[in-house]
């Protein structure tokens, strides 16, 4: 049985970027009903005891139908916004990555504001809902991922390493429809320090 994620930080810590009601609503209702769909639906499909990761690739197979393309939903959505949530805190813990990541990101966009820029227009671009991603390969390229709905890194054999939601949950109560200005404020809240672990 999977649960809900608590939080490393208070409801208001990332304030302004990311107001407690925001934060109230998105983590406590959406991640919690997310969490609870994925425990009803694992009775009896074969993939109970596994990790996240583990039943993400054996539901995502082309053929999924019916009761996996659900469990892969769920799964990929409580895993999403797991990685989503526990990549920040309050701004100025870790304004920058350094070492390893920081070395392939300029040797591979040139600078951190233009892998800044990119990833921005990656999130703005997105058709509808779902999420961005800065994912990684086994020989650690990096590459900017645009995927739909629950869909993630992990179920194409990629690294996830960093993510931003553009679901309109998660940033509508804070910035209207204005996706762009919700994208550039969330640096200010990233802990690179956790990015730079999953690189």
């Amino acid at each position: 049985m999977f649960s809900l994620i608590k939080l490393p930080y208070a409801l208001d810590a990332l304030e302004p970027v990311i107001s407690a009601k925001t934060l109230e609503f998105h983590h406590g209702k959406h991640l919690q009903a997310y969490v609870d769909n994925l425990n009803k639906l694992l009775p009896g499909s074969g993939l109970e005891g596994l990790s996240l990761e583990e039943i993400i690739v054996k539901s995502s197979l082309p053929a999924a139908t019916g009761n996996l393309k659900a469990i892969f939903n769920n799964a990929g959505q409580v895993l999403n916004h797991e990685m989503y949530f526990l990549q920040f805190a309050p701004a100025g813990v870790m304004p920058g990555p350094t070492g390893h990541l920081l070395a392939q990101i300029e040797k591979q966009w040139g600078s951190l504001d233009d892998f800044k820029a990119d990833f921005e227009a990656k999130g703005v671009s997105l058709f509808g809902s779902g999420w961005v991603w800065l994912q990684a390969d086994a020989n650690g390229e990096l590459s900017i991922g645009q995927y739909a709905n629950a869909d993630n890194p992990v179920a194409h054999g990629l690294k996830p390493i960093l993510t931003f939601d553009v679901w309109e949950h998660a940033y509508y109560l804070d910035y209207q429809n204005r996706r762009a200005a919700q994208l550039k404020a969330l640096w200010d809240i990233v802990d690179w320090k956790v990015v730079e672990e999953r690189y």
